[in-house]
């Protein structure tokens, strides 16, 4: 599966659940997540999205580290069947 077809799949469960999944465009600040997830009743969350199996590049994890360091929650998503769970957190939060 690719990486693409994850995102996909992201944008549409997030629409299913009332809410936008915007891809994060940062010029000039390489390494940020790809998605921010915004859900009805003011909870978000950055997702980064990766091919099965692949990790984050080490700028990645930096701007990972920093967003979190701010209280931001950041995802890391590579499989479709994490989706839900991880909507199901950013919701509960």
């Amino acid at each position: 599966m690719r990486e693409k077809t994850i995102e996909r799949k992201l944008t549409l469960m997030v629409k299913k659940r009332g809410g936008i999944c915007p891809k994060f465009v940062s010029p000039g600040y390489d390494g940020m997540p790809d998605r921010i997830v915004l859900l009805p009743g003011f909870h978000f969350a950055f997702v980064e999205v990766k091919a099965p199996g692949e990790k984050p590049r080490p700028l990645q994890l930096s701007r990972h580290r920093l967003l979190r360091r701010l209280g931001f929650p950041v995802y890391v998503l590579d499989a479709e069947e994490q989706i839900g769970g991880i909507l199901d957190e950013i919701q509960a939060s």
